[in-house]
C-alpha cells in the first residue's frame, strides 16, 4: 500500500504536471478517465511512458471495464513501470480478473450502484490492494443529480456508500480511500471531511488540487495530545493484565487497538514526509 494519506489526481494528458504532482502529494493518480477528453486519451497514454515518475508512488486510473478505452489503457500501462491501476467504475470481482492476469495490483473505485452493492466481493479479490468510493458517478448511476445537501454535507445515500466501502475494505483487511472534495475553495469543508475520514479508519483521501494536499495531511496526522495519550496509555498497559482505568476512562482491548492505530498513523505520516 502507498504510504501517506494525500493522493492527488493529475490528468494524464498534462505531462508537464506529473513531476509537480509527485513532489507535492504522497501518491499521484495519473488519470486516463474523467480528467481527459476522449479525443485526447491516445496522447495521454503516450505521456505515461514519455514522462515517467516514481512507480512506487504512482497509480494510473484506467477507464471502466467493457469500454473501448479499457484494453487500450491496459496496453499503455503495461508498457511502463507502473504496476498499480485504479479501475474506474468497478462493478464486480470478475472485472478484476484481466488486471490480475496482467500482473497489476488494483485500487478498485466503487462509484456506481452495482459497485457499492458488490463492494464485499470486490474487496476480497486477490488483486485488490485498496478500495475507493466516488459520490458523483454513484448519484448519476441512480438517476440523481446531487450528492450533497444544502449544508454541504453528503446526502444519506452517499453516506451509506461511503460507509459500505469502508466496512467492505476493513472486512477484507484492506485500506479504504475517501472520495474527492470537489469544492476546491472550501478548505474548512475538506478539513472536516478528512478529519471524519481519519477518525473512522480511512487510510487516505483523494485530492483534485495541490492546495488540498496539506489540508488532508494535517487531518490524518494525530494531534500532539493524541499521540501523547496513546503513547502513555500503551506504556501504562504494560503494568496491567486486563481491563484497567487510565485518566478516568476504562481501558480494554478495543481502546488499546485505537491507541496503536494512532501511533501507526504518526509513523506513516513520518514515512510519507521523509
Amino acid at each position: 500500500m502507498i504510504a501517506g494519506p494525500a493522493w492527488l489526481f493529475c490528468p494524464a494528458d498534462r505531462p508537464e504536471r506529473f513531476d509537480k504532482a509527485a513532489d507535492r502529494a504522497d501518491a499521484v493518480i495519473l488519470d486516463l478517465e474523467d480528467a481527459v477528453l476522449p479525443a485526447d486519451r491516445a496522447s495521454a497514454r503516450r505521456s505515461l511512458a514519455a514522462v515517467p515518475v516514481d512507480p512506487c508512488r504512482t497509480l494510473v486510473r484506467v477507464n471502466a471495464a467493457g469500454t473501448p478505452d479499457f484494453p487500450r489503457d491496459l496496453d499503455a500501462v503495461a508498457a511502463t513501470a507502473y504496476r498499480i491501476v485504479m479501475l474506474a467504475k468497478t462493478e464486480s470481482a470478475a472485472q478484476l480478473d484481466p488486471l490480475a492476469e496482467a500482473g497489476f495490483r488494483v485500487v478498485a473505485l466503487c462509484e456506481t450502484a452495482a459497485g457499492i452493492e458488490h463492494a464485499d466481493e470486490i474487496a476480497r479479490h486477490p488483486s485488490v490492494i485498496a478500495l475507493m468510493w466516488g459520490a458523483e458517478d454513484l448519484i448519476g448511476s441512480l438517476g440523481g443529480h446531487s450528492s450533497r445537501a444544502d449544508d454541504g454535507g453528503y446526502r444519506d445515500v452517499a453516506r451509506y456508500a461511503r460507509s459500505r466501502v469502508l466496512i467492505a475494505a476493513g472486512a477484507a483487511s484492506k485500506p479504504a480511500v475517501d472520495a474527492v472534495h470537489l469544492d476546491i475553495a472550501d478548505s474548512a469543508g475538506l478539513r472536516a471531511e478528512a478529519d471524519a475520514a481519519a477518525a473512522v479508519g480511512f487510510a487516505a483521501t483523494a485530492c483534485i488540487h495541490p492546495s488540498q494536499v496539506p489540508i488532508v495531511r494535517a487531518a490524518y496526522e494525530p494531534a500532539a495530545e493524541e499521540y501523547e495519550w496513546a503513547a502513555d496509555l500503551l506504556e501504562e498497559a504494560r503494568a496491567h493484565a486486563g481491563v484497567f482505568r487510565f485518566r478516568g476512562r476504562m481501558i480494554d482491548a478495543p481502546v488499546l487497538r485505537q491507541a496503536r492505530t494512532i501511533l501507526e498513523r504518526v509513523a506513516r505520516h513520518a514515512g510519507a514526509e521523509a
